[in-house]
């Protein structure tokens, strides 16, 4: 009785599906005659499933995730497009920024993505890493290469998602918590994970778990005042004394903040997040020869992923009064700082980006590129130096520089603002001097996306005349909508003559910048 109960639900359900089935052939049909295209693909990705428990529809997954981001989102697609068309159309100024190459984005989109890897090679805590491993160990052995690091000396960690995250290792690793560091000030050209901090609040968690006290610039120079540091560091007695910036354009005394260093018993860490590329291709001084522990993005200059680098001694640090020979031991604490202190599966498509990067870095091209970067950089100091614009400590010895735009009535807000509107993206920055990082003085201006993008010398003298035409409209507004921020983006956007000759600059920006390739795919 039970038996053919169940078979004549059975039959039931399947009469009732077949009729359903013929009326979503028959909706389908209807859509497609009335030019309801959506409503037909929609319709057509459903399945009608039945069972004697439960009546609903299924949704066909296999035809989502064979699809295209253009076929299964146009919207997010459509903002793709246009962030691609802006990078295209603008010129990007951003010291930080860079347009990474072809096979980078191929590893950042491969199936690298999928694999869950914790630990390090060789000892995972999940299987089928065989290959991963391979990667990862590649990644290291190119990483010490591209810096010609010895890897009896030298070893490397590849796993940190990107700089900050590194830093934080970093300290994790050898200060432990409310260990002292000090790292040059925001406001002079330090970074925020080099422990900043303001008299209301701590900015930065390396200054809430961690005691920082700032070195400075000379307000005069903008130079580091390294004998000022010395005083400090003898009062402060730091665990770690940072050799970094994120905005400063002169090369720095490594030898210089060794001795400091080794006068309090501190560990020298480096963070070259910056200039990576130039200290590897030999352009400007390395802190390998220096340093305890180093650091890097690897998006920046070296115009990789957006990850991170640790590098840290190995072998012998000195030998004791008896002979014995002192090892040094930063190995197991960077490693088990990154995981499993701080992070959990290492980014395995951007662990592949950084070895082909690092591949790359020892080519000639390369070379040549950071060269041009500085060629560039230099180019446009002098140009905007011309036209009377103040540099912050003089020039630049890298692939960015610093404008100090107090004398000439326009706050760095307004400066980043104008430029934005005319398509060059910059950012507003502190200049030795300010009180907020927010109510600044100066706009930050690099050089390498623009190198990537194939810009020399001579293209340089237009980009100045662009920001140059930009500054002094600018000032006209300003001098139309008065000293506050709120009022200056108002009569941007509403006054008709400012809007006119707005467009017009934006039009010759926009038709100069796309004369110059992007590498990466075509439409996004």
């Amino acid at each position: 009785m039970i038996a053919n109960w169940s078979i004549l639900n059975r039959r039931g359900f399947q009469l009732v599906g077949n009729l359903l089935c013929v009326r979503m052939r028959h909706r389908i049909k209807d859509s497609v005659s009335k030019e309801r295209v959506l409503d037909a693909v929609r319709d057509s990705n459903r399945n009608v499933h039945f069972s004697t428990a439960c009546c609903m529809p299924k949704l066909n997954m296999v035809g989502i995730i064979y699809k295209n981001i253009w076929e299964t989102d146009p919207e997010l697609f459509g903002l793709m497009k246009k962030e691609k068309e802006r990078q295209e159309c603008s010129l990007e100024m951003i010291a930080s920024e860079n347009f990474t190459s072809l096979s980078v984005l191929q590893c950042l989109g491969s199936c690298l993505h999928n694999k869950y890897s914790e630990g390090l090679p060789g000892q995972r805590y999940y299987g089928g890493n065989e290959y991963i491993d391979e990667i990862e160990r590649l990644a290291q052995k190119r990483a010490l290469e591209a810096f010609n690091l010895n890897p009896d000396e030298w070893g490397c960690n590849v796993q940190a998602y990107s700089g900050s995250p590194a830093n934080f290792a970093v300290y994790t690793a050898l200060a432990e918590p409310h260990g002292r560091i000090m790292g040059l000030d925001l406001p002079d050209g330090g970074h925020l994970t080099h422990g900043f901090f303001t008299e209301k609040k701590k900015i930065s968690a390396t200054s809430i778990f961690f005691e920082s006290m700032p070195y400075k610039v000379n307000p005069e120079t903008g130079l580091i005042d390294y004998d000022k540091l010395a005083a400090q560091a003898r009062l402060f007695k730091p665990k770690i004394i940072i050799a970094g910036v994120s905005c400063y354009s002169r090369c720095l005394d490594y030898k210089r903040f060794r001795e400091i260093a080794d006068e309090n018993t501190a560990y020298l860490f480096s963070d070259m997040a910056h200039v990576s590329g130039l200290v590897a291709a030999g352009l400007i001084p390395s802190p390998f020869e220096y340093s305890d522990v180093v650091s890097t993005t690897t998006h920046k200059t070296l115009r990789g992923p957006r990850a991170g680098v640790i590098f840290f001694r190995k072998g012998v640090k000195s030998v004791g009064k008896d002979g014995q020979k002192i090892m040094y031991d930063l190995e197991d604490k960077i490693n088990q700082a990154v995981f499993p202190g701080l992070q959990g599966g290492p980014h395995n498509h951007a662990i592949a980006g950084i070895a082909t990067t690092m591949k790359q870095v020892k080519s000639p091209e390369f070379l040549q590129y950071q060269k041009q970067i500085i060629a560039n950089a230099k180019r446009l100091c002098s140009g905007l130096q011309e036209r009377g614009y103040k540099i912050s400590t003089g020039g630049t010895d890298v692939h960015m520089l610093l404008v100090n735009l107090r004398s000439t009535g326009i706050t760095g807000a307004k400066a980043e603002k104008i430029l934005e509107s005319i398509s060059i993206a910059c950012n507003k920055n502190t200049v030795p001097g300010d009180k907020s990082a927010l109510n600044c003085s100066g706009i930050r201006l690099g050089t390498p996306a623009l190198t990537t993008r194939g810009l020399i010398e001579k293209d340089m003298d237009m980009v100045v005349d662009f920001i140059h035409r930009g500054l002094l409209l600018s000032k006209e507004i300003s001098n139309i909508s008065g000293p506050k921020l709120v009022d200056y983006r108002r009569v941007l956007s509403t006054d008709d003559s400012v809007k006119a000759k707005v467009a017009a600059l934006k039009e010759e920006v926009e038709t100069f910048s796309r004369q110059f390739r992007i590498p990466g795919f075509k439409e996004y």
